[in-house]
């Protein structure tokens, strides 16, 4: 079985948010609709135009040193670093350097940074991008990863967030639910609604994507 996705334009640019609904299960919540980020990740041309919408948001304000990639967002972060030290754009990092890493994750859900990268974090302005923000969790992990690393926290963004904020930093985004996804849905599972009502899951989703049960 595979997502029936429906798609909504973005207003403010050529990307398409992807969607399906029904009873999706996560590592932290149920969602009633799972929203698929696959093209915009890994597709050149959606991962440039969602750099450009994410940068405007900091260019001309912020101080990055370094972009923590999570959810499989480094071709984002990679356009995005561009998009901050081009010349001919009003932009605070116009010929700066900008470091773009990945974490490794421990057996135990936290990130690691290895002695090689830890220099990228340590006295760094660090922008965290994500996938997506609902639960907040993948984000904290981002955040007292930097601050244990000795970096600051430039901000978070993501292509898609239901938060507004996550542990007192704004969460800026290219899409949220409110006009498009008005009766989103996230919730621990003990509390979600649909399964009061009975509803089994359909299929559990993280940042790789999504498997239907048969």
């Amino acid at each position: 079985m595979t997502a029936k996705l429906m798609e909504f334009p973005n207003p403010k640019g050529s990307l398409k948010l992807r969607v399906a609904k029904g009873h999706f299960a996560t590592s932290h919540s149920h969602i009633n609709y799972y929203v698929d980020l696959t093209y915009t990740k890994h597709r050149l041309s959606e991962a440039k135009e969602a750099a450009r919408i994410l940068a405007s948001k900091f260019k001309q304000s912020t101080i990055i040193d370094t972009i923590l990639c999570l959810d499989g967002t480094e071709v984002i972060g990679a356009c995005m670093a561009s998009e901050l030290t081009k010349t001919g754009i009003s932009s605070i990092n116009i010929h700066n350097t900008i470091y773009v890493v990945t974490p490794e994750h421990t057996t135990g859900s936290q990130l690691l940074f290895r002695d090689n990268i830890q220099p990228m974090i340590k006295g760094k302005h660090v922008l965290i991008l994500a996938a997506s923000v609902t639960t907040g969790y993948t984000v904290q992990g981002g955040i007292e990863a930097i601050q244990y690393y000795g970096g600051s926290v430039a901000g978070v963004c993501a292509i898609f967030s239901s938060a507004k904020e996550c542990f007192g930093y704004p969460v800026h985004s290219v899409f949220a639910p409110e006009g498009i996804l008005d009766d989103y849905m996230s919730r621990n599972s003990h509390e979600c609604p649909l399964c009061r009502k009975g509803k089994k899951v359909d299929a559990i989703v993280n940042t790789y994507g999504i498997s239907y049960f048969k």
